[in-house]
């Protein structure tokens, strides 16, 4: 909004200028964002106290984590709420990249929301069936995908891994399927994260930093022809939809931290996995982001061979899946585990920006 409004005015003052960089704006749509949050925290907390919109704890979680239960969920709310407001200010508003971000992050938390929804107000429910939410995530995922294909980018179906320059394949129009098993199963990726006070939003503020600046590169023909990584047009924009999504990270964790004051429930781990996966696709980093969230993948992966090892032998891989969890069980505190995995996650982040001088 205000790049529309207020840049057309530097005919007559010169300062307007400035609303033409994307590192100004990106700047202030963190702060935006963060500020949001510092400032509907607390009423979100209270109204959902209110309405006893309690986190019901697992059974068969830790035992620690009984103390927990009744912490107010759906905390995801306040971090969609902060990027929508703080992307609609200062990003491009006729760039077609912020509106297929805004529908992942929108989209996603629709699903996440109607699924803590039901767990929280319907007795009994334990929310939407797995086969409902993933066909929920799967058309959601798709229209995103079909949306990308159809603006004709030549670089969209291409598949780039790291240290490689040059394309590996063009998926043509399997570049659909592909962009919709990426998306779903990252939105689940984050969403298995979320089990320990700030584990997962602290993940994600380090994805959002490494995305942001692969973002502006991406979108900078000069750096990407330096670095020899694919050029996207008019993804620069992205940087601030990123920046956004880091204050508005920063501004939960504020309240999420542990003890956590509320909790971001699916509605704000399947917004922030589907808004990642986005934003990797729209940038062509879908398999770097492999490295970039590697937190996010260890995670996931952890609960598949659990559940496959377990059918075939009955035996347990872990002590509990997801990963958090089995060093929950193996005496970790929960601090210490949280703040491991965030060290883990920073250097994934820092080995993923290496690979750009290493192609």
């Amino acid at each position: 909004m205000f790049p529309e409004l207020l840049y057309p005015l530097v005919e007559y003052v010169s300062v307007f200028n400035i609303f033409q960089y994307i590192t100004f704006r990106s700047a202030y749509a963190a702060v935006t964002a963060l500020l949001i949050s510092f400032l509907l925290g607390p009423r979100l907390i209270s109204y959902l106290k209110a309405k006893k919109a309690g986190e019901e704890i697992r059974k068969d979680g830790p035992e620690r984590h009984r103390t927990k239960s009744g912490t107010p969920t759906m905390g995801g709310v306040l971090i969609i709420i902060s990027i929508v407001i703080s992307v609609l200010l200062w990003q491009d508003l006729r760039s077609p990249y912020t509106w297929i971000t805004l529908t992942a992050v929108i989209g996603f938390g629709a699903i996440g929301f109607v699924d803590d929804f039901l767990k929280t107000f319907k007795d009994g429910s334990e929310g939407m069936s797995a086969k409902v939410k993933l066909l929920a995530q799967g058309l959601v995922s798709a229209t995103i995908a079909v949306w990308f294909y159809s603006l004709g980018y030549q670089e969209a179906t291409l598949l780039y891994i790291p240290f490689v320059k040059e394309p590996i394949l063009d998926l043509s129009v399997l570049y659909i399927p592909f962009a919709v098993i990426f998306l779903t199963g990252l939105s689940n990726a984050v969403n298995l994260t979320d089990g320990l006070d700030g584990l997962a939003i602290g993940l994600v503020i380090m994805v959002t930093i490494a995305m942001a600046i692969l973002s502006y590169l991406t979108g900078r023909v000069d750096y990407a022809e330096y670095l020899q990584i694919p050029f996207m047009a008019g993804s620069g924009e992205l940087t601030v939809f990123a920046l956004a999504t880091l204050g508005a990270a920063v501004g939960f964790l504020w309240f999420n931290a542990h003890p956590a004051e509320i909790m971001m429930g699916d509605t704000g781990s399947l917004a922030l996995g589907g808004l990642l996966g986005t934003l990797a696709l729209l940038t062509k980093k879908e398999v770097l982001l492999i490295i970039v969230g590697g937190v996010f993948v260890l995670e996931a992966f952890s609960v598949i061979i659990q559940v496959l090892v377990y059918r075939r032998t009955g035996r347990r891989v872990f002590l509990m899946a997801p990963l958090h969890h089995h060093f929950e069980l193996k005496g970790w505190e929960e601090t210490k585990v949280v703040m491991r995995f965030w060290i883990i996650g920073g250097l994934f982040a820092i080995l993923s920006l290496s690979t750009l001088k290493l192609q």
